[in-house]
């Protein structure tokens, strides 16, 4: 059997007497687009947060490539291969869009985020292709504080691209966009699936996660409810009783964890 590109094993974090992630395993195959999904504070943002070394899990095991990386800072998860994006569009205002993506490429090379300011033309060379890659290289002198959500969302997928990764965590890319800027958004992540970068993302955008994901997970209560196929999760019962009878296709829904 193929070894998974990333896999958590029974990864748990409680805060206080809440368990926010209770005994989560996930196995994602290299190229797959996996989704996760679930009620508003199912914990799919902290089990994102646990994976990228936002916070310490407490128990459990997290594997890209068949090596732990269960407890690696940002910056080691950084340079082995996974960037993420954020829910709520973060991004330095008062900078350019080119200054943006040149601290993910930056952050990439495993220096830092403070080593952007050098600017070297390798980073510079990065930044501008994906800046060009998601459509935004015409504004990359622009301040990236007044763009639209939409935009700010290609530069943080733009960003995060330039940290060259082997796998990109999106959480909710979705959110608060139109019926257009949703389809171009589902077009710019095959285009980069087809790069061979393997994709993980939350979402409540139905028809986006069930287009392109080739598995989704469906998290209630920090625990794992079930795991199949788009087609298998839409049929069953229990996802169909907790989640999809939720109003979660309208393309502005967005939640909190």
């Amino acid at each position: 059997m193929t070894t998974p590109v990333f896999e958590t094993r029974s990864i748990t974090k409680s805060f206080g007497g809440l368990t926010a992630v209770d005994q989560v395993s996930l196995a994602v195959q290299d190229g797959q687009i996996f989704g996760i999904a679930g009620p508003n504070g199912a914990g799919k943002t902290t089990l994102f947060d646990l994976v990228t070394g936002l916070v310490r899990i407490d128990s459990g095991e997290v594997r890209l490539r068949g090596e732990t990386i269960t407890h690696a800072s940002v910056n080691q998860i950084c340079h082995r291969g996974i960037a993420r994006t954020f829910q709520h569009p973060s991004v330095f205002d008062t900078q350019t869009v080119l200054a943006n993506a040149v601290v993910g490429a930056q952050f990439g090379s495993g220096r830092g985020w403070w080593h952007a300011l050098r600017k070297d033309r390798a980073a510079l060379d990065a930044a501008w292709a994906e800046l060009d890659f998601v459509g935004l290289a015409d504004h990359a002198r622009s301040a990236a504080g007044p763009l639209p959500v939409f935009d700010k969302k290609r530069l943080m997928i733009a960003s995060a691209l330039a940290t060259s990764p082997v796998m990109l965590f999106l959480d909710e890319p979705f959110g608060g966009l139109t019926l257009q800027e949703i389809d171009a958004l589902m077009e710019l992540l095959t285009r980069i699936r087809q790069r061979g970068v393997t994709i993980v993302l939350i979402e409540h955008v139905m028809r986006a996660l069930m287009t392109l994901s080739d598995r989704v997970l469906i998290l209630n209560q920090g625990k794992v409810l079930f795991e199949g196929s788009p087609r298998e999760v839409m049929a069953h019962e229990d996802v169909v009783r907790v989640y999809l009878g939720e109003s979660v296709t309208r393309a502005g829904d967005s939640g909190d964890e």
